[in-house]
């Protein structure tokens, strides 16, 4: 035998026994040990995290006003509203300014809103109220469902005439020159326009915090975060300070501020929304993870409010299709295994088991969903983002060139750079960090994709975490840059997904839970989000 035989030979002998049935299950529970050695590291971690950042917060903690009684209407959701103005109940001119009265009382602390129209706004109110006096046919009122109801837009929609900076210094002057597809679709269904709201660099960080506006607070706890990019919009709809919020989402950016914020959300199927206008996309997109969406306390506004940005794709999406709980399918999942992610909190554990025993008293129990799909949230939605057709590194330099994420570091170090350390990170992530291997990435997609297709079809939703924990304190995140994933990969997948609040903590911090359907089976995700609000205590700010 020569002496490459032998060694071909001994290669042989080594791989037998490596693949042999016992050497497989010990490096199995090895792999086991290790991976729960990591996870309880992780839950320690995160534990002197909150303690850490609770030393500094706590402390900063500030109430928001009561609703004033006069203003008590702003409670009711944006379909009452719009009745009662329809019925001469309430004058739009009133609800406006109530609105105006609130948002002023509020914003003080929360820090919310970065342009407003108060007088124009007020003028159509006005005039809205003279067309109803004058009477008009049934058909006027067909076309505006929401008319005379005031909304606010995340300032990254453009709005004619107001600021659209989308958080960056270099456009801090900048005003829209006209709305945008989604602004004039609402206008067209007569709501009216009364402000915009922060949000974070081009949309992209769980804060909404940046160098133009500074940082929005959450009116449950003023020290910690209301998420992004929507964060303005939701901490206002919390506050009860409009009755419309207009949103958008590419990583859970209407449900993630939704669920620290205490609200319903609503992310439809990616596709069936226009973003002519949004974070200066052209509309002419054709394959966006990205969707317009909306935040609000009440469930019931979410589908006609879906409807009108949907506009001639409504149909497809189904929401006004009648759906008997009763008769559903459901799954959950209690936590995902992606390690780069935090574990799911027991508080939110809790929540999750008490939605799965009481909707256990159905025909059908909930049952236990798994995918391999689930340990690699993040990598998924790092993927897709690279087939958005906007740059991040172009827009964050306002299309004059690209920011560099290596040189924006360099000059934060020395107070320099005019980007916040988010906006840095999300560089470093497109610049430095290696990209995921496409063909993996796709195939894995598909793969979950099929199953939960084939699992849930027309008649079945997945119940699954918001988050790993309810709303962190400010900065913190930036520990646990990766938590978003949990909404982030329904984005990678375009499945429609519904935010549902489930109370508070011992804390007074909002709960909540995912409700997620097969493609345009967005109506399975509202009404179980309905029905699931008829036994969960609403949030409420103490």
């Amino acid at each position: 035998m020569t002496a490459e035989s032998a060694r071909t030979a001994k290669k042989e002998i080594i791989s037998r026994h490596r693949n042999t049935k016992t050497n497989k299950i010990v490096r199995g529970m090895a792999g086991n040990i290790l991976k729960h050695a990591f996870l309880t590291f992780r839950v320690i971690f995160d534990m002197f995290v909150d303690f850490l950042f609770s030393l500094y917060w706590e402390g900063r903690r500030q109430p928001i006003p009561d609703l004033e009684k006069r203003h008590a209407v702003l409670a009711e959701s944006a379909c009452s509203l719009a009745a009662k103005i329809r019925k001469q109940e309430l004058r739009s001119e009133e609800l406006v300014t109530f609105c105006i009265e609130r948002i002023k009382a509020v914003n003080p602390i929360l820090n919310a809103v970065t342009d407003e129209r108060f007088e124009d706004a007020l003028k159509e109110a006005r005039e809205i109220d003279k067309a109803i006096e004058n009477g008009q046919p049934k058909e006027y009122f067909e076309k505006r469902p929401f008319l005379g109801v005031p909304f606010t837009a995340k300032e990254s929609h453009a709005v004619a005439g107001m600021l659209h900076t989308l958080g960056i210094l270099a456009r801090k002057h900048v005003r829209a020159p006209e709305d945008a597809e989604c602004v004039r679709l609402l206008r067209e269904a007569g709501a009216i326009p009364v402000a915009v709201t922060n949000v974070p660099e081009i949309n992209k960080w769980q804060e909404t915090r940046n160098m133009v506006f500074g940082q929005t607070n959450n009116p449950y706890h003023t020290g910690r975060t209301v998420g992004g990019s929507s964060g303005g919009e939701a901490a206002l709809a919390a506050a009860l300070a409009c009755p419309i919020s207009l949103c958008s989402d590419i990583g859970g950016s209407t449900r993630m501020p939704g669920f620290y914020c205490g609200l319903f959300a609503l992310n439809p199927t990616a596709g069936h929304t226009n973003l002519k206008g949004s974070a200066l996309r052209t509309g002419k997109e054709t394959s966006s993870m990205a969707s317009i969406g909306f935040v609000s306390k009440h469930c019931e506004d979410l589908a006609p409010l879906t409807t009108i940005v949907a506009a001639e794709r409504a149909p497809l999406l189904q929401l006004e299709r009648k759906i008997n709980v009763q008769n559903l399918k459901f799954y959950y999942v209690e936590t995902a295994e992606d390690l780069r992610v935090s574990p799911v909190s027991s508080d939110l554990r809790k929540a999750m088991k008490r939605v799965v025993e009481q909707l256990s008293t159905g025909a059908e129990s909930p049952r236990p969903y798994h995918h391999r799909g689930f340990a690699h949230m993040l990598s998924l939605w790092r993927h897709w983002m690279t087939r958005e057709v906007d740059s991040f590194p172009r827009l964050l330099a306002n299309n004059q060139g690209e920011a560099n994420g290596l040189i924006e570091l360099a000059k934060k170090t020395v107070g320099y750079s005019q980007y916040t350390l988010a906006a840095i990170l999300k560089l470093l992530d497109e610049q430095v960090v290696p990209a995921v291997d496409p063909q993996w990435a796709e195939s894995l997609t598909q793969d979950l994709s099929d199953d939960l297709i084939k699992k849930l079809g027309s008649d079945g939703v997945l119940l699954f975490p918001s988050a790993p924990a309810p709303a962190p304190y400010h900065y913190s995140l930036y520990l646990r840059p990766f938590n978003f994933a949990y909404w982030g990969v329904f984005n990678a997948l375009r499945f429609p997904a519904a935010q549902v609040p489930l109370g508070v903590n011992a804390d007074g911090i909002p709960l909540g839970l995912q409700v997620v359907a097969a493609p345009r089976q967005d109506a399975l995700c509202l009404a179980v989000a309905a029905h699931i609000g008829t036994f969960v205590p609403p949030c409420k700010i103490h």
